[in-house]
């Protein structure tokens, strides 16, 4: 199973990350946009898991202990690439947000996952292959980008799998907080 952790939004949220999505995607003479339903911060990739793994993972999940909180959006930013960049929304510094991604990494490990060791920078993938024209001006979407707040109280186990030739997401254990 091809696994990773993240905090999904609720539908405000996905309509606000989606707006500013599809604001982008007008500027770009190419690109493949992620679909609202698919919009997530990611915390851990986990890649392909055994089956009989997954206890393991959730018992990763119940030791990271937090409270609710908030995070808010930043700004717009790239990694660049070959055939057009990532694009993505980033996620205003957050020192919850960051702890408990450290945990949850920490408590992963200790479950004898191998993961990456890299610098977390959390944010939001809208947008793969993306070229944009001369035209776009990112600084133009930053006061509607820094008005969206999430609220968290959870995180997601996430299973990616594609059926029918369509890239399907599903949730196969939720942490509350």
């Amino acid at each position: 199973m091809r696994l990773f952790i993240a905090i999904n939004f609720d539908e405000k949220s996905k309509n606000a990350i989606q707006q500013i999505s599809d604001e982008v995607k007008k500027h770009c003479k190419q690109g493949r946009f992620v679909k609202s339903q698919h919009l997530h911060l990611t915390l851990e990739f986990l890649g392909n898991v055994p089956s009989t793994q997954v206890e393991k993972v959730k018992s990763a999940m119940d030791q990271v202990k937090e409270e609710k909180f908030t995070i808010k959006l930043s700004e717009i930013g790239f990694f660049r690439g070959r055939d057009g960049h990532i694009y993505w929304i980033g996620i205003e510094e957050n020192k919850t947000l960051l702890d408990l991604q450290k945990r949850l990494h920490k408590a992963l490990e200790n479950q004898g996952f191998i993961l990456e060791n890299r610098l977390y920078k959390p944010h939001i993938t809208i947008g793969r292959r993306v070229k944009v024209k001369d035209t776009f001006l990112p600084e133009k979407l930053s006061s509607e980008i820094k008005q969206v707040e999430v609220d968290v109280d959870k995180i997601d186990l996430m299973k990616s799998e594609h059926v029918n030739g369509e890239l399907v997401y599903s949730i196969e254990y939720t942490r509350r907080f």
